[in-house]
């Protein structure tokens, strides 16, 4: 019998790391976690993991700006897509007016730190809204820290690129007819869990799980519950 495939897209200077647990968790597929490199677009990411998939059909998992990725997978390729998990992520592009002028000097700001300090010193500074403020300075920020400096500033700016330009996914979002899980952290203050319910109301049929005590970095935080809920999301 063929192994199913399930494909695990990381999020903004995330890597393998991010889904190390899950991928054990379901060692009865073939588990694939890309790289982007230094792509500077959502569509480019996408069409960079179709041409890298290495099955026809898979199940596909986004963690952050890889459910961004992930709902660009869909949009290009859904016959492809056999059902789909979006975990701590969004649906809107970039703000008009001030709001993304902010965001956008926010991101800047980060990069010049990353340049001027280093990848550690900047995600010191950044990380710090990801997690569940009883995990800050613990090991698991130290993990969270070494997966940000395995990246460089070029990476970070090609991946900053991307974000400001991503699409609006609602369109894919209302499309959808494959299982669809979203997954959140309770305590998520960079993609809030109620976000994730306007994005449920998008896709009739699809489930929410919310992760408790967890922040933005639900697959490391709470590695355990996300694993059960993408078993689940595999059963459907």
């Amino acid at each position: 019998m063929t192994r199913p495939c399930v494909v695990l897209l990381p999020g903004l200077l995330c890597d393998a790391a991010v889904w190390r647990e899950q991928c054990q968790a379901l060692a009865f597929a073939d588990c694939v976690v890309p790289s982007y490199g230094e792509l500077a677009s959502i569509t480019a990411m996408a069409r960079s993991v179709l041409e890298a998939a290495p099955a026809q059909r898979f199940s596909l998992a986004g963690h952050s700006m890889g459910g961004r990725v992930a709902l660009e997978v869909v949009r290009l390729a859904p016959e492809r897509v056999e059902r789909l998990a979006l975990l701590d992520t969004g649906m809107d592009p970039l703000a008009q007016g001030g709001a993304g002028e902010q965001e956008r000097a926010k991101r800047m700001a980060l990069l010049q730190v990353a340049r001027a300090k280093g990848m550690r010193a900047m995600g010191r500074e950044w990380a710090r809204g990801m997690v569940h403020p009883s995990r800050l300075d613990t090991p698991l920020f130290e993990e969270i820290l070494d997966m940000i400096e395995r990246q460089t500033p070029a990476i970070f700016e090609a991946q900053i690129n991307a974000l400001l330009g991503r699409p609006d996914a609602r369109p894919v979002l209302r499309a959808l007819s494959c299982p669809t899980l979203l997954a959140c952290g309770r305590q998520d203050a960079w993609s809030p869990l109620s976000r994730h319910e306007e994005m449920q109301a998008l896709v009739p049929g699809s489930r929410l799980v919310a992760i408790e005590d967890s922040g933005h970095m639900s697959t490391m935080e709470q590695p355990e519950a996300v694993s059960r809920a993408l078993l689940d999301w595999m059963k459907e």
